[in-house]
């Protein structure tokens, strides 16, 4: 059995829960990222459960959903154009039926996941990792790369997303957040309280010896999207000169590869082994996103690597920058999305690099293991069941 699952052996009503019968409806498995690493770890707890997905790619997700029926939807044939076939997440969504009789729904959104039909009224609780972000909170960056002759319809077609999203809103029973930042939202746009449960960090990673090598070359791990801000580490270190490993894969790589200069190494997607070998050495993981929550900051944590972050969403609640100095923080956070401010903070790490602590980070990051996610998971659905 699993490490992160049999910490919870002991727990009252544990063996109960791994016998409910569950759907899972999952925005779209055609990545496999953060979000679908926190399916991974929900499937621990629900071994029988069966997945629902607007989009299905086996070839990259099925070798990680062994023994579970996954159900796609209508237009799972447009998969590989997924981000843009937004205006049919509705038709997609109705599409999908559930295939028997549950005793859970568990939706994982972060698009239209919660809107799954549900006529025999089940208990819904909804992960929410984040209320779609093209709908309410950085359409901009996904317009800006629409043709701006498509742009007014582009838009228009967001808004309407966006109101099938509010129809949605009263489907689940209760709503658990990835964070705080996230609960502020549904909050703020949905109307709705929220219960958190932080993303879950692999057990493993605190299992291995801490990182350690010469210290040469700073971190960039995730996707190549606009949001995320690669953008503004290719500027600064274009302009520095400093070396510049960039992890992962997305729409901005060919922008951001014509525009570096060759102290900037674009590595593209890579799997655990060479992921774990080309981490070692890094000096610094550089997170200039103003994410949801974001899992990469504690996975590299839990390596004992510091991390440079935008004082902003989801970093303020796993970075920690104390007043006491580097030896009681794991990471240093910069004030302003621009490059005076990313640069500024790149001199401060590099004058105080050697006093952080790697051991210490690494213990500030346990606090996010799978376990305690999967302890947390399991209490809120108890609650809901009881209800």
């Amino acid at each position: 059995m699993d490490s992160a699952v049999r910490a919870l052996e002991d727990m009252e009503g544990f063996e109960d829960l791994r016998r409910l019968r569950v759907a899972i409806s999952h925005y779209w498995l055609v990545t496999w990222r953060g979000g679908e690493k926190v399916l991974a770890s929900m499937l621990k707890l629900f071994p029988k459960a069966d997945i629902y997905t607007l989009f299905y790619e086996p070839k990259v997700c099925g070798p990680y959903l062994k023994g579970h029926k996954v159900y796609p939807s209508a237009i799972n044939g447009l998969r590989n154009h997924h981000q843009l076939v937004f205006p049919l997440y509705p038709y997609g969504q109705r599409s999908l039926k559930l295939k028997g009789d549950y005793d859970l729904i568990l939706s994982s959104e972060s698009g239209p996941a919660k809107g799954i039909a549900n006529p025999s009224g089940i208990p819904h609780l909804c992960y929410i990792h984040t209320p779609m972000r093209y709908c309410w909170v950085d359409r901009e960056s996904y317009l800006a790369r629409v043709p701006r002759l498509l742009r007014p319809f582009a838009e228009l077609e967001f808004e309407r997303l966006k109101q099938w999203d509010l129809q949605t809103v009263e489907g689940p029973d209760l709503y658990v957040a990835n964070s705080l930042n996230v609960a502020k939202r549904v909050e703020q746009f949905y109307g709705k309280s929220a219960n958190i449960c932080y993303p879950p960090i692999d057990l493993g990673l605190f299992e291995a010896p801490l990182t350690q090598g010469p210290q040469d070359f700073y971190l960039s791990f995730g996707a190549l999207t606009p949001y995320k801000r690669v953008d503004l580490l290719v500027e600064a270190f274009n302009r520095s000169g400093k070396k510049l490993k960039v992890i992962g894969d997305g729409s901005e790589m060919g922008r951001l590869r014509a525009q570096a200069q060759p102290n900037i190494q674009f590595l593209g997607a890579l799997d655990s082994v060479r992921l774990d070998q080309e981490i070692k050495g890094a000096k610094a993981l550089l997170f200039p996103g103003d994410e949801d929550f974001g899992m990469v900051p504690l996975e590299l944590m839990a390596r004992g690597i510091p991390v440079i972050a935008l004082a902003k969403g989801g970093a303020l609640e796993t970075v920690k920058q104390s007043s006491i100095g580097p030896e009681a923080s794991t990471g240093i956070f910069y004030p302003q999305d621009n490059l005076e401010s990313l640069e500024l903070a790149l001199e401060t790490f590099e004058r105080s690099c050697n006093r952080f602590n790697p051991q210490a980070i690494r213990d500030h990051a346990r606090r996010f293991g799978e376990d305690r996610f999967l302890a947390c998971l399991a209490t809120q659905v108890r609650a809901l069941l009881n209800r």
